[in-house]
């Protein structure tokens, strides 16, 4: 049990406390509203670019690192479909260190064309390292948009082409900064050795007389109910041939979300699960195979990935993985099947509670979905899945008008 305190500023700002006295260090957590999904679809990946330009030095501090560094403070931050996030840990006597940087950046950041321009240049390195010259990069930019047709969720987050970013003017950055960067579009948590009532303090102080902005509401277009099977076939010098198939599935909000978790973890969670133990050992069709979920806000996708062996024709590959997506719609899993991937996963979430920065990243994400009292459930909702749950979910899910097919062909085998 995360014991949780909670305080909002008049500004809109929602402050979550977890208290951790075993460690001297804490995490001071920063979770926007906003991420690739709500991006101009003539103008993607600026979600992530920001996730760069918050470091470049805000309207007071030119540089973020430094003075952090100087107190024994670390910092990052991520980017999601959904969500933007950042975090610092130092130590817990140096907190205020903390609070003074972040609300320094929340309320402007330092908006020059050479900031814009180091950062630019960054992040289209980044693009052309991670999705265009390296083995199998581009699989994201062509799935997306086969398993989306309307929905922001048919673009990754480091956007839908390098030009976007390219072309990118200040005016452009100024805006979605305005747009989506405001305390009533954001969630602070701080977890380690703090006093809740002094962070609420910190918080006052820090980001009390920062201004409440016009966050737009989200209406995005709703992605329509697939109805026939996609299909996608490309060549590239890759050292051997990928299988990569997407169905569609609920968001993180919907009740079947635990239950798809776990039939992700059953199919291939471990060296017992099912495609690791049936296509990689003993058919021996698979040199890897994975099955996993997005984990996005809304309808996601629900992912098998595996690198063939040499001499394994596509079509036999594929067959092979629906004769097991079809197991699971048609049987019932085990009790003991059921029981390792709930013991697993218990395990995984207890563990993560041991860092405090976990702690203070999962706090605002379910903070930021609705109701952080929810991140003491998480346990309970896994626990009361059961075998005929994950066989009606299979059921929904593994239907061929709901895959969408990618053949990733090496040109030499």
């Amino acid at each position: 049990m995360i014991d949780i305190y909670k305080h909002k500023l008049s500004n809109g700002l929602r402050v979550v406390v977890h208290p951790d006295k075993t460690t001297p260090l804490a995490a001071v957590n920063i979770l926007y509203d906003v991420g690739a999904r709500d991006e101009d679809p003539e103008r993607t990946g600026f979600a992530h670019l920001f996730e760069h330009l918050m470091f470049g030095g805000s309207c007071n501090v030119s540089s973020f690192d430094e003075p952090l560094q100087r107190v024994g403070g670390e910092n990052n931050a991520w980017t999601s479909n959904d969500y933007t996030n950042y975090y610092i840990t130092l130590p817990a006597a140096n907190i205020e260190t903390a609070f003074w940087l972040e609300s320094d950046r929340m309320l402007e950041l330092n908006f020059t064309d050479e900031n814009l321009e180091v950062q630019r240049k960054v992040v289209m390195e980044e693009f052309k390292q991670r999705y265009l010259n390296q083995p199998y990069g581009d699989v994201q930019l062509l799935a997306r948009p086969l398993a989306y047709k309307r929905h922001p969720y048919r673009w990754p987050t480091i956007g839908m082409q390098l030009q976007h970013i390219e072309e990118a003017t200040l005016d452009d950055v100024k805006e979605f900064y305005y747009k989506h960067y405001a305390p009533n579009n954001a969630v602070l948590s701080v977890s380690g050795n703090v006093d809740p009532e002094k962070v609420f303090t910190y918080a006052e102080k820090w980001f009390g007389d920062i201004s409440q902005r016009d966050v737009p509401d989200r209406h995005l277009p709703q992605e329509p109910q697939q109805t026939d099977p996609r299909f996608c076939e490309v060549q590239r010098d890759v050292p051997a041939h990928l299988l990569h198939i997407d169905f569609h599935m609920c968001g993180r909000k919907h009740p079947d979300f635990f239950a798809s978790d776990l039939l992700s973890d059953i199919l291939s969670n471990g060296q017992s699960s099912r495609l690791v133990q049936r296509l990689i050992k003993e058919k021996q069709l698979f040199s890897d195979l994975n099955a996993y979920i997005s984990g996005d806000m809304d309808p996601g996708l629900f992912t098998i990935v595996g690198r063939l062996m040499p001499g394994v024709s596509m079509k036999n590959a594929e067959k092979s993985v629906w004769k097991e997506l079809s197991s699971m719609a048609n049987k019932l899993v085990s009790d003991y099947e059921m029981q390792k991937v709930k013991n697993k996963v218990v395990s995984n979430l207890v563990y993560s509670e041991i860092s405090f920065l976990n702690k203070a990243m999962n706090l605002a994400h379910y903070e930021m979905m609705g109701n952080v009292e929810e991140i003491n459930k998480e346990v309970d909702h896994y626990r009361e899945v059961d075998a005929l749950r994950i066989k009606k979910i299979a059921q929904n899910i593994f239907v061929k008008d709901n895959s969408s097919t990618l053949y990733y062909f090496a040109n030499k085998q």
